[in-house]
């Protein structure tokens, strides 16, 4: 008996492909680590020469010098804003402000994003596009027509808003609650209709749906939205320019602008410092809630 051997003639052809996958793999790689090389360099080159000038004293700064290296090190920047009044009043301000705003945001965001993903009724479809919409009017041409309603509250009640740090809490929701809601009707609805659905079944309000379902599985986007909220309420700087003036009504990002800045003299070292420090609450919770803030996003940009 005479065996015949089939001979494969795709192995040469699957073989060259594979090759060339490979290639193309390879060459991808290199292409996205050198992309991440430069985004990388992009994003940590000017913390990192605020960290270097922060260290220097004001003679070294002004000196010929290379400016990435320090000659003599000191810490006399940190230790004279941390021990300054005025330094720790801007600080307590923004603490206050953002930890304000974003309670209200939230007390407004999450019923508002539950009753626009799961109660449908009429428009509820075009107010929660609204809503998204409103948020991507600039800041630019929303804070003259409302530092004109304030003066015009001012002068019927006598009730002065402006120049006071709580005036804040009402500007700032303006920017924050659209987002955060427009995130949170997404999350709302990429839960399944059957949990609530079973929840009102078996003698449950609204209220307790969101507080006992809604509220625990959509944790995720509650956390970034609360996050988005804090960093807007923290770094926002041109209302706080407009709405407030005096030295102890300051939040942070303004303050070390205003008080740090004489004329034409800049005090370097302590505005890097100051800019170093400000910028470390939003660093440590984006660090530890990364993955939250992610997930909530991604939620909130594919749903709904």
């Amino acid at each position: 008996m005479t065996s015949t051997a089939v001979i494969d003639k795709s192995a040469p052809t699957r073989a060259v492909k594979l090759r060339s996958m490979s290639r193309d793999r390879t060459w991808a790689l290199r292409w996205s680590y050198f992309f991440l090389t430069l985004f990388a360099i992009f994003a940590l080159v000017p913390p990192l020469y605020m960290l270097i000038t922060s260290l220097k004293t004001s003679a070294e700064i002004s000196a010929a010098t290379n400016p990435w290296w320090v000659y003599h090190p000191t810490l006399s920047n940190y230790v004279e804003l941390l021990t300054s009044n005025q330094f720790l009043t801007f600080f307590r301000n923004s603490a206050l402000v953002s930890i304000f705003v974003v309670t209200i945001t939230m007390l407004i965001s999450v019923p508002a994003a539950f009753a626009l993903a799961r109660m449908r009724f009429w428009g509820s479809a075009t107010l929660a596009t609204g809503v998204f919409l409103t948020y991507l009017i600039p800041e630019t041409l929303l804070f003259l027509p409302l530092f004109k309603m304030f003066v015009v509250f001012g002068d019927l009640t006598g009730i002065q808003l402006i120049n006071k740090w709580y005036v804040l809490l009402i500007v700032y929701p303006t920017l924050t609650v659209p987002f955060c809601t427009w995130i949170m009707i997404g999350y709302f609805a990429s839960i399944p209709k059957e949990l609530d659905e079973a929840a009102i079944i078996d003698g449950a309000s609204w209220f307790q749906t969101l507080t006992r379902i809604f509220i625990p599985v959509a944790l995720p986007g509650l956390i970034a939205a609360t996050i988005f909220a804090f960093t807007v309420s923290w770094a926002q700087f041109l209302y706080p320019l407009v709405f407030t003036t005096s030295t102890d009504q300051l939040v942070l990002p303004v303050g070390i602008i205003t008080t740090l800045i004489k004329g034409d003299v800049f005090a370097w070292g302590q505005i890097m410092t100051g800019a170093l420090l400000g910028a470390a609450p939003p660093l440590i919770i984006y660090a530890f809630l990364m993955d939250y803030y992610i997930a909530g996003l991604t939620a909130g940009a594919t749903k709904g």
